[in-house]
């Protein structure tokens, strides 16, 4: 039998630990661990949850790896044609961590309606653009298909239809302006078959998606040639690395650029989330341990009685220590139960029900997204449960200084 275990189960369990002076003291230090943990998970869900969400919603409309010509890098806009005859296209077979290589192009024009206009980009797609990464943005009717050959369809964003008062089935038209000064423009009708909201201002109020054979026509080059390559990757961790790999194996006359480079203002203040989370981390467990600290102070002085019976039966200083060692364990154990019940509830319960909405205009979101992952939840508990007791041997020390003959004539 472990029979410091044994007492202490049993002074958890005495009737009078409840009711005793130290009672509201572990209150306080259970509510403390259970509400940083619950301030842990909460952190750590949104914060990973925010930065995933946004890199997911740029490389939807943006692609995570840009292919293009030196001449295009300053312009949103495709100028040089690209020949879609190139080693890496269908398939980059040499870049292995490469999963998807699309072909896009892109021309400013003007919508004009009866009652307004708006400047837009027209980004032109073809057959092999990977819609099903922008079909949870698509707030209302359907994707365009362009399997039959060249047609009207497009999907626009929320903000432009509402600004130019359009809706999903009306018809527009739109003007592009031919690079050859003094003539007419090219028009263009086209049909609204779904809108979509990406949540990025910058995106949604300049860009609408259509058939790229139609920047193909108006620019008067040949099925072959594109604006640009839209490439996707494994893993977007080492997004540095593999757009390193894809420049080197391509030509000389073609760049590379990551949607970390092109976006670098975006991920920059991203870089910020990890730096809050860690501070976050560290005061609610300087928190938690210093309540755990006055907690296991408290108990000591409680039993310090028992403290001198134990020593004068020839229980050892480490003996003794242990029971009370035991004691906060229990306590944090509890602390970390409830601290995890609400934690992950209240994340459930936003990740299902979305109860707290965010601003887009600051955030690129519509409501706080939450990254629930296990392995986290798991790290964070054992963090608090090492960080706690390493600190708790300290004030545990206080026992070995404890008299017998004192602590029994204590009172």
């Amino acid at each position: 039998m472990n029979l410091e275990y044994f007492i202490a189960k049993r002074l958890i369990t005495a009737r009078d630990f409840k009711s005793s002076i130290s009672a509201p003291i572990i209150k306080i230090a259970i509510s403390a661990i259970a509400i940083g943990i619950i301030m842990m998970l909460v952190s750590v869900a949104t914060g990973i949850g925010l930065q995933q969400k946004i890199r997911e919603k740029v490389s939807a409309f943006n692609g995570q790896i840009v292919i293009s010509n030196y001449d295009n890098n300053n312009s949103e806009v495709t100028l040089i044609p690209i020949s879609k005859k190139q080693d890496f296209y269908p398939n980059f077979k040499s870049v292995p961590e490469v999963t998807h290589v699309q072909a896009i192009a892109s021309k400013a024009g003007i919508i004009r309606t009866e009652s307004s206009f708006e400047g837009i980009i027209f980004k032109g797609v073809g057959l092999d653009y990977d819609w099903n990464k922008i079909k949870e943005y698509l707030v209302e009717g359907k994707l365009p298909d362009y399997a039959k050959g060249i047609n009207e369809e497009v999907i626009i964003s929320r903000f432009l239809a509402d600004r130019l008062g359009l809706k999903v089935g009306d018809n527009f038209n739109t003007f592009f302006i031919k690079e050859e000064q003094g003539k007419m423009p090219n028009s263009r009708r086209f049909k609204i078959t779904g809108i979509f909201n990406s949540g990025f201002q910058s995106f949604d109020a300049t860009y609408i998606i259509g058939d790229i054979r139609h920047i193909q026509k108006i620019n008067k080059w040949n099925p072959n040639q594109v604006g640009a390559f839209e490439v996707f990757v494994k893993d977007f961790d080492k997004i540095k690395e593999t757009g390193d790999k894809i420049y080197e194996q391509t030509s000389s006359s073609l760049d590379t650029k990551t949607m970390i480079e092109k976006y670098s203002y975006i991920f920059d203040w991203l870089q910020l989330f990890d730096f809050n989370i860690i501070v976050i981390l560290a005061i609610m467990i300087i928190v938690a341990t210093i309540n755990m600290v006055v907690a296991l102070l408290v108990l000591i002085l409680e039993r310090t009685q028992m403290i001198g019976i134990l020593k004068a039966l020839g229980a050892n200083n480490w003996a003794v220590r242990k029971i009370f060692l035991y004691n906060a364990f229990y306590l944090i154990i509890r602390g970390l139960f409830w601290g995890n019940l609400i934690g992950i509830s209240l994340l459930l319960v936003q990740q299902y029900f979305g109860v707290i909405q965010l601003n887009p205009e600051n955030y690129y979101v519509n409501q706080a997204p939450v990254y629930i992952n296990w392995v986290y939840v798991v790290l964070l508990n054992l963090l608090t449960i090492t960080v706690c007791f390493v600190v708790l041997l300290i004030p545990s020390y206080i026992i070995t200084k404890i008299s017998p003959v004192k602590a029994i004539r204590f009172d």
